[in-house]
């Protein structure tokens, strides 16, 4: 489900001069930084985003509270992927297997390619999603601490 976009603030997004919300900021990942399928999800997207398009933040973070104050539209519950991109009027929303989809559209062939199951219709993608998203603790468990970041990760992570 695609949200509609955030109402802008002075900056267009969040207020001028923003220290956590770089303003090269297009595209975050918003992830369960408790969920080990999240964090193993999150070190595969690192290693496949060669360009480096996509910044990280937890949804428990204070990233992802200022965004969310600042009028983002950013579900307050903690159970789904979220991708935020940058829009002139403000942040979007994609959520479940609409911001799996809009992830791999931005990453290089060939992974890009999966993008193509944009054209499965949602019920049944978001289907796939629930099912994996209602065991991912019962498999991967939970994660007490995520592997630091190499050097030339750190700035792709947001508080």
């Amino acid at each position: 489900m695609t949200a509609a976009p955030a109402a802008p603030g002075p900056s267009g997004d969040l207020p001028s001069g923003h220290a956590l919300i770089p303003e090269d900021a297009q595209d975050i990942v918003l992830f369960d930084g408790s969920c080990g399928f999240c964090d193993a999800s999150v070190q595969w997207l690192l290693d496949k985003d060669r360009p480096g398009v996509l910044r990280f933040a937890p949804l428990q973070g204070p990233s992802c509270a200022a965004l969310r104050a600042a009028g983002a539209p950013i579900p307050s519950d903690m159970d789904t992927v979220v991708l935020l991109t940058r829009a002139p009027s403000g942040w979007r929303a994609h959520l479940r297997s609409d911001a799996a989809v809009e992830i791999c559209a931005r990453l290089p062939a060939p992974w890009r390619h999966l993008a193509a199951l944009r054209w499965v219709p949602r019920p049944l993608r978001d289907l796939g999603y629930r099912a994996v998203a209602a065991v991912r603790y019962r498999i991967w468990g939970r994660v007490d601490a995520c592997r630091l970041p190499a050097p030339d990760e750190a700035a792709r992570f947001l508080p």
